[in-house]
């Protein structure tokens, strides 16, 4: 890791400036749009799609990728010939790949090689260099061997990305999302679903929830082969073999993972992840990815749930990225029959779901 010598008034001053363009970035990009999913009137419950597919770089990952080059700069870690490394297995590599062109610094993305040939191209459309390793167990070790060869910094997203984050405020995702809902029908949502990836977002909004003493409760989804949902619901560290959804689900429970904030999490196996990733599609027009598919269906399984016990409210969940990311994978029949993944009996259920 190379600290920036405080002395220095160059580094200072390129330290200052990169801020800057990095905090310019956030002046240009105006706040996600939140979207109304389309729900029957009569049921008096509605769901809230905030787009974070619309960042500059495509995904919510923009907003963590944002606020680690913050954070290491601030804390002198980032310098003028810093090498920035990250363990990713997609998004925030290209969203971090963004940044360090915008502040001129080098980037490699240490990922696993199953990572959809879309994502790599983003990549190294921003610059970076990708280095793919064949066991994703092995993302870790490679990034911190990477980084002390090349006496860089390694952003390790899975350790920083709940304190990088002003859980607070400071127009951070859950203070944009009560501040979006306060002119609709039930203005504080009853639940705020989100994916389990680096923990960094539900960190963010779990603590938010608590510190403006709101009573949304926070529920986390997790896709079928992550270690989140066993080591929640056991209360014990649980290793997995990791997830198919890209983005979210991890092996191992990650240290940015805060499971005191988090009211209930929901298991969506991936056949159904990808099934309401098409859905969507289908019913609103918007082009989304898996891990929105894995949020969509716990949603609608919360919501079956609010219906049946006579309750009424909102919910919000979040489109994570867009589904051109995924054409080779989610979005291809031929893909999903080699990995054995058949989606048509969750398709056929999510299509009666608004008239049944």
């Amino acid at each position: 890791m190379e600290y920036v010598d405080r002395h220095d008034s160059r580094a200072r001053r390129w330290v200052a400036e990169a801020i800057r363009k990095v905090e310019a970035d956030t002046n240009r990009s105006s706040d996600t749009h939140l979207h109304v999913f389309p729900l029957p009137p009569h049921w008096g419950v509605n769901l809230y799609l905030k787009d974070e597919s619309v960042h500059p770089t495509g995904s919510l990952k923009h907003r963590l990728a944002r606020s680690l080059f913050l954070y290491g700069l601030a804390n002198g870690w980032i310098g003028p010939t810093t090498t920035i490394v990250e363990a990713s297995s997609g998004s925030t590599a290209v969203s971090e790949a963004y940044f360090a062109r915008l502040v001129g610094l080098p980037f490699v993305a240490v990922m696993p090689a199953s990572t959809s040939p879309e994502k790599i191209s983003l990549i190294e459309f921003y610059g970076g260099k990708c280095h793919l390793v064949e066991d994703p167990s092995s993302i870790y070790e490679e990034s911190r061997r990477i980084t002390a060869e090349t006496g860089g910094h390694f952003m390790d997203q899975f350790t920083y990305a709940e304190r990088a984050t002003d859980w607070r405020g400071n127009n951070n995702i859950a203070e944009s999302i009560y501040a979006q809902m306060s002119m609709e029908p039930y203005p504080e949502p009853e639940w705020i679903v989100v994916g389990a990836g680096t923990g960094g977002t539900s960190a963010t909004i779990g603590r938010y929830i608590r510190y403006r003493r709101y009573s949304t409760r926070l529920a986390v989804v997790d896709p079928a082969g992550s270690a989140f949902y066993p080591s929640w619901t056991s209360g014990e560290e649980v290793a997995a073999p990791g997830s198919r959804i890209e983005g979210i689900g991890r092996p191992r429970v990650e240290p940015s993972f805060l499971p005191g904030v988090i009211d209930r999490m929901i298991q969506v196996p991936d056949a159904a992840s990808i099934a309401a990733m098409r859905w969507v599609r289908e019913v609103t027009g918007r082009d989304v990815g898996g891990s929105t598919g894995t949020n969509v269906a716990a949603a609608v399984q919360l919501i079956t749930e609010m219906r049946a016990a006579g309750d009424q409210g909102s919910i919000v969940t979040l489109i994570c990225d867009s589904g051109d990311r995924y054409r080779c994978t989610y979005g291809d029949d031929a893909w999903l029959a080699s990995k054995g993944i058949d989606i048509a009996p969750d398709l056929a259920t999510f299509r009666s779901f608004l008239t049944s």
